[in-house]
């Protein structure tokens, strides 16, 4: 729905306010007009009731008020003198049309001073827990927002594992976009892999936007810098759920329901980007990242000693890897069952690669060679290279010109058009759309820009031959309505980034991971493997941004947690004396 059409809805609902409760109004000693003026109904309605004038906020707060209302409902008929189970349930099952039978049908008494103290310990339960479902809601989607680290795309800056806190206000905290929706989660109600919220035709023909509020953001005192880490809603994402394993792009999903992604913002609105070998070239210059960043490529390793998983994790830092080992061809079909099997190209025998496992030498004629293709940082490969029995190290990296294709013969790389040939590791040159800045466009330039024009920006777009309509008329030029960014991960080889599915829109933008307050390695296996979980207690309580190792701030929390109640103590124990 568009801005005019939800003020039409909102006037609609004052009305339909103004006739369900005039009278009540009147009983409470009011005026009748003063249930219809919008804004000033519900704050006398607060006096009414006898909660505070700072609830009406709340009232107006997307996804906050879908809470706030069935309390509102309640405390309207309590107001009133009806306050059993049968007219509680009665005011919120029927969405409130409970009042409205109450307002024309009975005589009823209004109690000015009614006591809002809980009148038993099941209601005083209720009502904390209800109100911090309204606080913790508020700061989820308006201020700081939990956030899990599923992948190793960012790996050494942020670990698989780490659980951050990311700032909605940094750059602006996004109005919610679907108008109804369940509080603090995401797009799937846990264990029963539904959608989490309401929208108008969910289907293979598309998601439909009349239940969703047109995008606004609050201001924030900070823009999108290069080399930021930003949290966004993935923008290919359009599987039906986040436990969809075969998305289909028919499925459209509202923009603040796309996953949530993690990477680097390695190109702003208005830059030219280029990949050379793997590393990324802004406006023709190479970019250096924070000192915390660590690139990493695939390196293929010869060594005349064997190199353990152990060695490896711990001595060179490294956590992917793969050991070859070959055998006879015999074992084939169980090492295919087990393992990664690739052609050994000098005989008749199969390389098969185990990640950051080593296989039991049990049997003789399996036997690990002397080959290795290990995911390094530059660091890590120089101290790697230190070792003796190392005798090769050659970075494993697709050359310029070659375009990059998948395991289905189709092409990966943005924009997946046969004149770009592209691969992850050379890329480019593109320019990162800013808004207001106008752009040529053709035939050859048309699929950089075709998901923008019209998946983003809302144009119907048709070509006929050579020529290109948008939203009906010849264009040969397009201007663009908002702010582009190019997200990358650090770990280059192992991250599905905008190399994959193009630019980052602005409104897409979720918030900046400020903070690291717990950090579990293994916490992706889930709960049924508990016993491989790892606390990483070195990197609980620390900054994601900043320079030099993380420092926790933990033993400084704890201190401040000791002192307060310290402190809460001595001033119980000092009133309880005073009594």
């Amino acid at each position: 729905m568009t801005l005019t059409q939800w003020f039409i809805f909102f006037l609609l609902v004052q009305v339909i306010h103004g006739l369900s409760t005039w009278k009540l109004y009147i009983k409470a000693g009011r005026q009748a007009w003063e249930a219809f003026v919008p804004v000033y109904n519900a704050i006398v309605l607060m006096q009414i009731i006898n909660r505070p004038k700072w609830w009406t906020a709340l009232l107006f707060v997307p996804i906050i008020n879908l809470i706030m209302f069935p309390v509102v409902w309640v405390e309207t008929c309590r107001s009133f003198g009806k306050n059993t189970y049968l007219d509680t349930a009665l005011a919120v099952l029927s969405c409130g049309l409970y009042v409205t039978y109450l307002n024309y049908t009975q005589d009823l008494i209004h109690l000015k001073d009614r006591s809002i103290e809980p009148k038993s310990s099941s209601g005083e339960w209720t009502s904390s827990i209800l109100f911090a479902i309204v606080a913790a809601t508020l700061v989820h989607t308006y201020f700081m927002q939990p956030f899990v680290i599923p992948t190793s795309s960012l790996e050494k800056t942020l670990l698989k594992g780490d659980f951050l806190l990311v700032s909605k206000f940094h750059y602006g905290a996004r109005i919610p976009m679907t108008a109804v929706s369940a509080p603090m989660v995401h797009d799937t109600l846990p264990k029963f892999n539904t959608p989490s919220y309401i929208a108008d035709d969910l289907n293979r023909d598309g998601w439909k936007n009349k239940l969703s509020f047109p995008y606004m953001r609050i201001p924030g005192f900070q823009k999108i810098k290069r080399n930021d880490i930003v949290v966004f809603n993935w923008p290919a994402d359009s599987s039906y759920s986040m436990a969809d394993n075969n998305p289909d792009r028919k499925y459209l999903k509202p923009i603040d329901k796309k996953t949530n992604y993690v990477k680097r913002c390695v190109g702003i609105a208005g830059d030219s980007l280029e990949i050379k070998d793997g590393y990324v070239f802004i406006d023709g210059k190479k970019t250096q990242l924070p000192d915390r960043a660590k690139t990493q490529f695939y390196y293929t390793v010869i060594s005349k000693k064997y190199l353990t998983a152990k060695y490896l994790k711990e001595e060179i830092g490294t956590t992917e890897f793969d050991i070859y080992y070959k055998a006879p061809l015999q074992y084939k079909e169980n090492f295919e069952k087990y393992f990664d099997v690739t052609l050994f190209p000098t005989d008749s025998t199969y390389i098969l690669a185990k990640i950051n496992h080593t296989i039991p030498l049990n049997n003789p004629e399996i036997r690990q060679t002397d080959r290795y293709s290990i995911n390094m940082s530059v660091e890590e490969k120089e101290k790697l290279s230190k070792n003796p029995s190392v005798t090769s190290i050659i970075r494993v990296i697709k050359p310029k010109g070659v375009r990059e294709i998948g395991e289905r013969g189709s092409a990966t790389i943005f924009p997946k058009y046969s004149d770009y040939k592209w691969n992850r590791d050379n890329f480019g040159p593109i320019y990162i759309p800013e808004a207001g800045k106008t752009v040529a466009i053709n035939k050859q330039v048309l699929p950089l820009y075709k998901d923008i024009i019209t998946e983003y920006e809302g144009n119907k777009l048709n070509t006929d031959g050579d020529k290109i309509y948008i939203n009906g008329a010849l264009a040969t030029s397009y201007t663009f309505k908002q702010d582009y960014y190019w997200m990358m991960g650090d770990n280059r080889p192992n991250s599905l980034d905008a190399r994959y599915w193009g630019y980052v829109p602005f409104d897409h933008v979720v918030g900046k991971p400020v903070f690291v307050w717990m950090s579990i390695s293994g916490v992706e296996l889930g709960f049924g493997n508990f016993k491989n979980w790892v606390f990483n207690k070195d990197r609980i309580f620390t900054t994601v941004g900043g320079s030099g190792k993380p420092v926790s701030y933990l033993p400084y929390f704890l201190a401040l947690l000791i002192l307060w109640q310290g402190f809460k103590f001595y001033q119980k124990k000092k009133k309880s004396k005073e009594e």
